[in-house]
Protein backbone atom coordinates (compact mmCIF):
# COMPACT_ATOMS: atom_id res chain seq x y z
CA UNK A 1 0.00 0.00 0.00
CA UNK A 2 1.55 3.30 -0.79
CA UNK A 3 2.36 5.27 2.49
CA UNK A 4 2.20 9.50 2.08
CA UNK A 5 4.69 9.29 5.67
CA UNK A 6 7.78 7.84 3.31
CA UNK A 7 6.69 10.06 0.44
CA UNK A 8 6.67 12.76 2.87
CA UNK A 9 10.33 12.32 3.78
CA UNK A 10 10.42 13.57 7.16
CA UNK A 11 7.91 12.27 9.25
CA UNK A 12 5.07 13.28 10.14
CA UNK A 13 5.31 17.05 9.81
CA UNK A 14 3.27 17.76 7.14
CA UNK A 15 0.21 15.71 8.15
CA UNK A 16 0.75 17.13 12.15
CA UNK A 17 0.69 20.96 10.81
CA UNK A 18 -2.60 19.60 8.52
CA UNK A 19 -4.62 18.21 10.81
CA UNK A 20 -3.94 21.18 13.18
CA UNK A 21 -5.00 23.08 10.16
CA UNK A 22 -8.25 21.77 9.69
CA UNK A 23 -8.97 21.76 13.56
CA UNK A 24 -8.31 25.25 13.71
CA UNK A 25 -11.02 25.58 10.75
CA UNK A 26 -13.41 23.86 13.08
CA UNK A 27 -13.04 25.90 16.26
CA UNK A 28 -13.63 28.80 13.71
CA UNK A 29 -16.83 27.70 12.80
CA UNK A 30 -17.82 26.27 16.24
CA UNK A 31 -17.03 29.84 17.21
CA UNK A 32 -19.43 30.66 14.62
CA UNK A 33 -22.10 27.99 14.92
CA UNK A 34 -22.18 29.52 19.19
CA UNK A 35 -22.45 33.16 17.78
CA UNK A 36 -25.72 32.65 15.58
CA UNK A 37 -27.25 30.27 18.78
CA UNK A 38 -26.75 32.64 21.07
CA UNK A 39 -27.90 36.02 18.81
CA UNK A 40 -25.03 37.79 20.51
CA UNK A 41 -24.35 39.88 17.27
CA UNK A 42 -21.95 42.24 19.32
CA UNK A 43 -19.55 39.88 20.40
CA UNK A 44 -16.32 40.34 20.88
CA UNK A 45 -14.22 39.44 17.68
CA UNK A 46 -11.18 38.38 19.38
CA UNK A 47 -11.62 34.38 19.50
CA UNK A 48 -12.40 34.88 15.26
CA UNK A 49 -9.02 37.00 14.91
CA UNK A 50 -7.23 34.95 17.27
CA UNK A 51 -8.46 31.17 15.32
CA UNK A 52 -7.74 32.90 11.91
CA UNK A 53 -3.96 33.74 13.09
CA UNK A 54 -3.23 30.81 14.50
CA UNK A 55 -4.60 29.40 11.22
CA UNK A 56 -2.54 31.73 9.14
CA UNK A 57 0.93 30.92 11.04
CA UNK A 58 -0.04 27.12 10.39
CA UNK A 59 0.13 27.91 6.74
CA UNK A 60 3.18 29.92 7.08
CA UNK A 61 4.85 26.95 8.89
CA UNK A 62 3.84 24.75 6.23
CA UNK A 63 5.17 26.86 3.65
CA UNK A 64 8.49 27.26 5.40
CA UNK A 65 8.74 23.58 5.54
CA UNK A 66 8.06 22.74 2.10
CA UNK A 67 11.24 25.28 1.60
CA UNK A 68 13.27 23.09 4.02
CA UNK A 69 12.52 19.71 2.73
CA UNK A 70 14.45 18.28 -0.14
CA UNK A 71 11.68 15.85 -0.54
CA UNK A 72 8.20 15.29 0.00
CA UNK A 73 6.97 12.81 -2.00
CA UNK A 74 3.55 14.26 -2.98
CA UNK A 75 3.23 17.27 -5.21
CA UNK A 76 4.11 20.28 -3.70
CA UNK A 77 1.62 22.52 -5.26
CA UNK A 78 -1.01 19.32 -3.47
CA UNK A 79 0.28 20.47 -0.25
CA UNK A 80 -0.06 23.92 -0.74
CA UNK A 81 -3.42 23.84 -2.48
CA UNK A 82 -4.60 22.20 0.77
CA UNK A 83 -2.98 24.02 3.45
CA UNK A 84 -4.46 27.72 1.40
CA UNK A 85 -7.90 25.68 0.63
CA UNK A 86 -7.94 25.19 4.86
CA UNK A 87 -7.30 28.58 6.00
CA UNK A 88 -9.56 30.19 4.06
CA UNK A 89 -12.39 28.94 6.49
CA UNK A 90 -11.91 30.80 9.15
CA UNK A 91 -10.54 33.72 6.99
CA UNK A 92 -14.30 33.57 5.43
CA UNK A 93 -15.85 33.16 8.75
CA UNK A 94 -14.18 35.91 10.88
CA UNK A 95 -15.33 38.27 7.71
CA UNK A 96 -18.81 36.75 8.28
CA UNK A 97 -18.26 37.81 12.56
CA UNK A 98 -17.21 41.16 11.51
CA UNK A 99 -20.28 41.87 9.36
CA UNK A 100 -22.78 40.34 11.59
CA UNK A 101 -21.09 42.14 14.15
CA UNK A 102 -21.49 45.68 12.24
CA UNK A 103 -25.01 44.60 11.34
CA UNK A 104 -26.41 44.47 15.03
CA UNK A 105 -29.78 44.76 16.09
CA UNK A 106 -30.53 44.72 12.22
CA UNK A 107 -29.44 40.87 12.48
CA UNK A 108 -31.53 39.56 15.94
CA UNK A 109 -34.17 37.08 15.48
CA UNK A 110 -32.67 35.67 12.79
CA UNK A 111 -33.38 31.79 12.52
CA UNK A 112 -29.64 30.13 11.74
CA UNK A 113 -30.24 26.74 12.78
CA UNK A 114 -30.49 25.13 9.64
CA UNK A 115 -27.34 26.59 8.83
CA UNK A 116 -25.65 25.76 11.77
CA UNK A 117 -26.47 22.47 11.56
CA UNK A 118 -24.50 22.59 8.20
CA UNK A 119 -21.59 24.56 9.27
CA UNK A 120 -21.00 21.53 11.83
CA UNK A 121 -21.28 18.42 9.69
CA UNK A 122 -19.56 19.73 6.94
CA UNK A 123 -15.77 20.68 9.31
CA UNK A 124 -16.46 17.90 11.33
CA UNK A 125 -16.85 15.52 8.03
CA UNK A 126 -13.78 17.44 6.55
CA UNK A 127 -11.36 16.92 9.32
CA UNK A 128 -12.20 13.47 9.31
CA UNK A 129 -10.95 13.36 5.71
CA UNK A 130 -7.68 15.42 6.67
CA UNK A 131 -6.95 12.87 8.99
CA UNK A 132 -6.91 10.16 6.85
CA UNK A 133 -4.29 11.35 4.83
CA UNK A 134 -1.97 10.32 7.57
CA UNK A 135 -2.53 6.23 6.39
CA UNK A 136 -4.13 6.26 2.54
CA UNK A 137 -7.50 4.70 3.03
CA UNK A 138 -9.47 3.44 0.06
CA UNK A 139 -10.35 5.32 -2.71
CA UNK A 140 -13.96 4.61 -1.65
CA UNK A 141 -13.59 5.94 1.82
CA UNK A 142 -12.61 9.21 1.34
CA UNK A 143 -15.11 9.34 -1.96
CA UNK A 144 -17.80 8.75 0.46
CA UNK A 145 -16.82 11.66 2.82
CA UNK A 146 -16.11 13.65 -0.31
CA UNK A 147 -19.56 13.09 -1.44
CA UNK A 148 -21.37 14.15 2.01
CA UNK A 149 -19.73 17.26 1.79
CA UNK A 150 -20.70 18.12 -2.05
CA UNK A 151 -24.50 17.20 -0.63
CA UNK A 152 -24.01 19.27 2.18
CA UNK A 153 -22.50 21.85 -0.41
CA UNK A 154 -26.11 21.38 -2.83
CA UNK A 155 -28.25 21.72 0.43
CA UNK A 156 -26.72 25.02 1.27
CA UNK A 157 -27.32 26.22 -2.03
CA UNK A 158 -31.15 25.29 -2.19
CA UNK A 159 -31.27 26.69 1.17
CA UNK A 160 -29.99 30.09 -0.45
CA UNK A 161 -32.58 30.00 -2.60
CA UNK A 162 -34.90 29.78 -0.07
CA UNK A 163 -33.82 32.84 2.02
CA UNK A 164 -33.55 34.65 -1.13
CA UNK A 165 -36.93 33.90 -1.94
CA UNK A 166 -38.27 35.45 1.27
CA UNK A 167 -35.92 38.23 1.35
CA UNK A 168 -37.46 39.26 -2.04
CA UNK A 169 -40.79 38.54 -1.82
CA UNK A 170 -41.62 42.00 0.19
CA UNK A 171 -42.39 42.55 3.90
CA UNK A 172 -38.27 43.51 4.72
CA UNK A 173 -36.95 46.39 5.06
CA UNK A 174 -34.46 47.43 2.31
CA UNK A 175 -31.54 47.28 4.37
CA UNK A 176 -32.00 44.81 6.24
CA UNK A 177 -32.47 42.46 2.80
CA UNK A 178 -29.17 43.91 1.64
CA UNK A 179 -27.43 42.71 5.01
CA UNK A 180 -28.99 39.67 5.23
CA UNK A 181 -28.49 38.85 1.68
CA UNK A 182 -24.42 39.73 2.60
CA UNK A 183 -24.11 37.18 5.25
CA UNK A 184 -26.21 34.43 3.76
CA UNK A 185 -23.87 34.58 1.37
CA UNK A 186 -20.55 34.54 3.38
CA UNK A 187 -22.60 31.38 5.09
CA UNK A 188 -22.69 29.70 1.72
CA UNK A 189 -19.07 30.78 1.00
CA UNK A 190 -17.62 28.65 4.43
CA UNK A 191 -19.15 25.89 3.37
CA UNK A 192 -18.49 25.77 -0.31
CA UNK A 193 -15.06 26.39 1.17
CA UNK A 194 -14.80 22.96 3.15
CA UNK A 195 -16.18 21.71 -0.12
CA UNK A 196 -13.01 22.70 -1.83
CA UNK A 197 -10.69 21.21 0.83
CA UNK A 198 -12.94 18.16 0.35
CA UNK A 199 -11.76 18.28 -3.38
CA UNK A 200 -8.31 18.64 -2.68
CA UNK A 201 -7.65 16.15 -0.45
CA UNK A 202 -10.24 13.94 -2.99
CA UNK A 203 -7.50 14.61 -5.78
CA UNK A 204 -4.88 13.92 -3.63
CA UNK A 205 -5.57 10.24 -2.77
CA UNK A 206 -7.15 9.51 -6.21
CA UNK A 207 -3.25 10.93 -7.50
CA UNK A 208 -1.47 8.33 -4.79
CA UNK A 209 -4.12 5.21 -4.48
Amino acid sequence: MFSLQQLFGKGDKFFDLLEASAEEARTSVQSLINLLQTQTHQASLDEFILSRRKDKRITEQIGAELVRTFVTGLEREDIEALSNALYKIPKTVEKFAERANVAGERVRGVDFARHVEMLGKATDVLVEMVRHLRKIPPLERVKELNDRIQLIEGNADNLMLEVLKDLYGGGHDPVRVVIMKDLYELLEKVIDRCRDAGNVIYHIVLKNS
